[in-house]
């Protein structure tokens, strides 16, 4: 029996090394497998990285466009205040100059009226002259006098246009 114990021992402890050696070669596939897990995690973790890179690029193409854009819009918008300015500023004085225009129609239109008056007055003085004269020579009368004035038309006052009114709305 003695020669068997040490082949025993031998063969037990072959036996110990290969289930040694099978767990730790078990350990190195559950390594490897989590290895190659991680590997494929990573791979998909560097790819949506990559992914969002793009992205983020993109992004700041679209903020930087959307900012020119707005610094676009904004000169044209500064440059429509200036015209609108502009264009108030032309209306006013337009404003100004057509009433001035009225006014010196209707001082016109009364100085006419006055004159109109005047002579109308001038006639009938001139009418009663010759009526007189023609009575003092005894001479037949050529006016019956029923003079008929004709009734004075009142001249037509053109009331003022105030400057709010028919102003330019662009809104």
């Amino acid at each position: 029996m003695a020669p068997s114990a040490p082949r025993t021992r031998a063969a037990a402890a072959l036996r110990m090394k290969q289930i040694a050696l099978d767990n730790q070669d078990r350990a190195i596939r559950r390594l490897r497998a989590q290895l190659a897990t991680e590997r494929r995690g990573l791979a998909v973790t560097k790819k949506e990285l990559k992914e969002t890179q793009v992205a983020l690029e993109s992004s700041h193409k679209v903020i930087a466009g959307l900012t020119e854009i707005g610094l676009s819009m904004s000169k044209k918008i500064e440059k429509m205040k200036v015209k609108k300015q502009l264009v108030k500023a032309n209306h006013v004085e337009c404003h100004q100059k057509f009433q001035a225009r009225i006014h010196e129609a209707e001082d016109s239109m009364q100085a006419q009226h006055l004159l109109i008056e005047a002579l109308v007055n001038e006639k009938d003085s001139l009418l009663q002259t010759i009526h007189d004269l023609q009575e003092a020579n005894n001479a037949p009368a050529t006016f019956d006098g029923d003079w008929e004035e004709e009734p004075e038309e009142e001249p037509e006052e053109i009331e003022d246009i105030p400057l709010g009114e028919g102003e330019i709305d662009d809104e």
